[in-house]
């Protein structure tokens, strides 16, 4: 953490006027570089600080080192595939839990402390600027939620992490210690419940699209309290952000009508969409990919059978992907006659098989890959910069569906309204209703979500993971968080988690 963090202050002033993040809201035009001194004299600089907190979001699916591909590969549902089993150390080693100190990407690490140290950062300015007093509390309301959502995510991958929330003087630097994951929780629980009343019920997707709203901010408090067994809470903010199960909620959310139609690369802030990741085709090349100004979806790269070859006109027109986060054959039985089976998965190899299309089998290949965020021939960019990292497909942290069947599981698959919940999720897609329990919510989230990065997370917050794991290698009472990156150990106070050698 020390060195990614030390120079922050130096750098990050400097480079926020070069940093955007893809949504139309985020436009700002650099006007020069700037130092910490004489920074945020303007509402308008506020608002590009703002800019700069949201560009993290950007680690959902963009960058070789997403949350997507990454968590997939570690679920029961994925193998990490690739070119071989040498392609990524990160992903490789996680899919097989053989990860450790030094194969762990740092940037899981260190992209989301940047963001909390730029939130801090503007934080402790924004009091200073003068502005109307309704757009300081909406930016800060903004920022302390963000900050929320990157230690959350840090606490659920790695538990034991510092609770920073201030810009550190440099004699700090190397004096942080380890919170309490019970004091990370509490932490993100006062910046949500506090920044809620400041955010606006919905936005105008046309200019503000991307924008935190009450109603995101509230599904990202029911998720947090869920994964800390707040059960009656979760379920509280669920139904507010739900509405009527099958309805449209007081924000605006309603399931659309066809499944499909979430994996269409324009459709983009719709109605099912909560905390969307945007992304778009503006120019990214190999010298910024992962950077503040790559602003491309790199999933949609990654996902893509290795040398595709379409052979006749009952093969789709794909370019040709990298053959990450194949699907296992236990997959592939689980979801058989689910009508999302095809808009999830593609069968490549029976496409092979009929002499329609042709591919080379990479690392664990089976054949079935990740349809959801595969891209079409039409998808593919032709501007400058290069084109297998610009796809501008946005990706979904939470949608309807997903907090559908939170809210049933938070009340325990046992209630009129758990059941009506998980009717919804299913008639949107043709199935008939089944009798609720935790048994069929659990299935009816690895069919609705699949591939959408949600799996392990579930696994593991259920204590499933080290049964349905225990084939690739999980031990419990470690796996279930990742090693802290050794660039981090190295000459600080932090201590590695439980079953990790330093």
């Amino acid at each position: 953490m020390k060195k990614n963090i030390k120079n922050l202050t130096i750098i990050l002033l400097t480079t926020l006027m070069l940093t955007s993040c893809s949504t139309d809201f985020l436009e700002v035009n650099p006007d020069g570089l700037v130092v910490e001194d004489n920074y945020y004299r303007t509402e308008a600089e506020v608002f590009s600080g703002l800019v700069s907190v949201y560009d993290l979001m950007r680690k959902n699916s963009g960058g070789f080192e997403n949350m997507i591909t990454m968590f997939n590969a570690g679920s029961d549902d994925h193998f990490a595939g690739g070119g071989t089993s040498s392609d990524g150390a990160g992903i490789q080693s996680f899919s097989n839990y053989t990860i450790n100190t030094n194969t762990v990407p740092d940037s899981f690490w260190s992209d989301y402390y940047r963001g909390i140290f730029r939130a801090n950062l503007l934080l402790s300015k924004i009091d200073g600027v003068p502005m109307a007093d309704a757009a300081r509390a909406r930016y800060t309301a903004e920022t302390k939620v963000l900050r929320a959502y990157y230690y959350f995510n840090l606490v659920r991958m790695f538990k034991n992490v510092p609770l920073i929330l201030h810009p550190l003087t440099a004699s700090e630097f190397y004096s942080v210690t380890q919170a309490s994951p019970a004091d990370v929780y509490a932490q993100i629980e006062l910046d949500l419940t506090e920044s809620i009343p400041n955010l606006p019920l919905t936005v105008n997707l046309a200019t503000d699209g991307g924008r935190l709203t009450q109603g995101s901010a509230k599904a990202i408090l029911g998720k947090v309290y869920l994964y800390e067994n707040k059960n009656a809470q979760a379920a509280a903010e669920f139904q507010d952000v739900n509405g009527t199960p099958g309805g449209v909620s007081q924000y605006g959310y309603s399931l659309l009508s066809n499944y499909n139609d979430l994996w269409v690369f324009s459709n983009k802030f719709n109605t099912e969409s909560i905390l969307e990741v945007a992304h778009s085709a503006q120019g990214s090349y190999w010298g910024n990919w992962g950077g503040n100004s790559d602003e491309g979806n790199t999933v949609n790269q990654m996902v893509g059978p290795r040398s595709y070859l379409k052979l006749d006109n009952f093969a789709p027109d794909l370019p040709s992907g990298w053959s990450f986060n194949v699907f296992t054959e236990d997959f592939h039985t689980f979801i058989q006659g689910d009508p999302r089976a095809a808009a999830t998965m593609l069968d490549v190899k029976a496409l092979k098989l009929a002499g329609h299309a042709d591919y080379i089998g990479a690392n664990q290949d089976t054949g079935y890959f990740l349809n959801k965020f595969m891209p079409k021939m039409s998808d593919v960019y032709s501007g400058p910069g290069d084109a297998v990292l610009n796809y501008r497909q946005n990706t979904y942290a939470i949608r309807l569906a997903d907090t559908y069947l939170m809210e049933a599981e938070a009340l325990g698959g046992t209630s009129a309204r758990a059941q009506a919940l998980l009717d919804a999720v299913r008639a949107r897609v043709g199935l008939p209703s089944v009798a609720v329990s935790l048994a069929a919510i659990k299935d009816e989230r690895r069919r609705e979500l699949a591939g959408e990065g949600h799996r392990w997370f579930d696994l593991v917050r259920w204590g499933d993971a080290p049964t349905k794991l225990a084939s690739r290698g999980f031990i419990a009472g470690k796996n279930e968080v990742l090693p802290i990156p050794f660039r981090e150990l190295d000459g600080t106070q932090l201590v590695q988690n439980t079953g990790y050698p330093n």
